[in-house]
């Protein structure tokens, strides 16, 4: 049983890789100063959102420790 699951895994692994070596390359890389940014205003949403996340949770954690005393 269980050399039957490690020869399952091995054929998955090469499948993959198979798999992972025929997708296309990336393009080359911007050179340095041509004003493209990596990082754009999606980071700011998740940002903000985590903070709000954070606020949600401190409110609940609050309001269960009210209810406890």
């Amino acid at each position: 049983m269980i050399q039957s699951k490690k020869t399952i895994a091995s054929i998955l692994f090469v499948l993959i890789s198979f798999v992972c070596s025929a997708q296309t390359p990336t393009p080359p890389e911007s050179p340095p100063g041509s004003g493209d940014a990596s990082i754009d205003s999606g980071l700011l949403v998740l940002l903000i959102a985590g903070v709000l996340f954070g606020i949600y949770k401190l409110y609940k954690f609050q309001k269960k420790n009210n209810l406890a005393s």
